[in-house]
């Protein structure tokens, strides 16, 4: 690894603290280098405060530095205003004679201006340093921008004989088949993830709360399909933190539910897809149950499916959804085994 890479890679993992609380903005990290020793770092940590380069900067014991030094980030610098001034205007601002960027922003108010704007200035700028992780670390916001639809990660547990869930079920409560190390692994990723949604089956049989009782960070948007079925408002889906249900019937909002009618001119994924794109939600987590995940899987609406295979087996069941990928990479959870695949041809 050049010298180069491992200042990125440093821009990466400071990049990465913020996952799940930068939306709508990327994740970004940056370090400032003065004669091969760090001299500041930072990390853009929320929406609407100081973004990496600022926070970077100004970390920055002695300022004098600042104009011998070389600044490392993630992502192109912001040339616009929004809730904050333009990144690069600082850069160029604080005179650092050079600027080592990760990947180029795709987003239409940046999308090269930043870099442009530098150069004119008289700054050094090198662009392409660890591309593929850069882009990687911030696919949310890519994929938001460049397909006009949210991020999608298909998640779900099946047995060894790969089913996903017994045939009858005595009473309404999940019928665990990973362990409680999987569970709350599970809970991280909703707190990572902009909205989760489920079908009217999964609600009906284990009644979940889809929140992140097991993490602290915040709640997903729940998103429920409910088809032409009435669901009781006493289910936990429906208690406390906002719910949208989607259903081919029209029906008034309530204080905590409102309602999106199905069309029957475009398949239930892609209406989902339309309405988060709308809301500006950029990532997606799909956990059941089996007929609303291998809807995804068949309109090649997915980017990352995470399956975990527990222990337990069933007699009989509800068959796992089917995905003909290879898997990319395979983890012990403490016994349990945590599959990752990607889509190489995203819908």
């Amino acid at each position: 690894m050049t010298t180069d890479q491992r200042y990125m890679q440093r821009c990466l993992s400071l990049a990465s603290k913020a996952l799940g609380y930068t939306y709508p903005n990327p994740l970004v990290g940056s370090v400032i280098v003065h004669q091969g020793k760090i001299i500041g770092e930072g990390w853009h940590t929320k929406a609407g405060e100081s973004h990496a380069e600022v926070n970077a900067i100004a970390s920055v014991k002695d300022s004098s530095l600042l104009k011998e030094s070389v600044l490392y980030v993630n992502l192109e610098p912001c040339a616009h205003f929004g809730k904050t001034p333009p990144c690069a205007d600082l850069i160029i601002e604080k005179e650092i004679p050079k600027v080592v960027i990760g990947c180029m922003d795709i987003f239409s108010k940046v999308a090269g201006k930043g870099i442009e704007r530098l150069q004119k200035a008289g700054c050094e700028v090198v662009v392409g340093v660890l591309e593929n992780e850069c882009r990687a670390l911030n696919a949310r916001f890519f994929t938001f921008h460049s397909k006009r639809r949210p991020y999608i990660i298909l998640k779900w547990a099946q047995t060894r004989n790969g089913l996903i869930a017994p045939l009858h079920q005595e009473q309404q409560a999940p019928v665990w088949i990973s362990n409680e190390f999987s569970q709350q692994l599970t809970h991280l990723w909703r707190a990572e993830e902009g909205a989760i949604l489920v079908g009217r089956t999964t609600v009906e049989r284990d009644n979940p709360s889809l929140t992140v009782r097991h993490w602290v960070g915040k709640n997903p948007l729940r998103l429920v399909i409910e088809g032409e079925h009435s669901l009781l408002d006493t289910f936990n889906v429906f208690q406390g933190e906002p719910t949208v249900v989607f259903s081919s019937k029209q029906s008034p909002n309530t204080e905590h539910v409102s309602y999106e009618t199905l069309s029957s001119d475009l398949s239930m994924p892609n209406q989902v897809c339309n309405y988060l794109y709308d809301r500006q939600i950029q990532s997606l987590i799909v956990e059941g149950g089996a007929q609303v995940l291998q809807q995804f899987i068949s309109e090649g609406l997915w980017d990352e499916a995470r399956i975990f295979v527990g222990k337990s087996q069933f007699s009989e069941g509800i068959k796992a959804p089917l995905l003909h990928e290879p898997w990319e990479s395979v983890h012990n959870v403490e016994g349990d085994y945590l599959f990752i695949y990607k889509n190489p041809i995203q819908g």
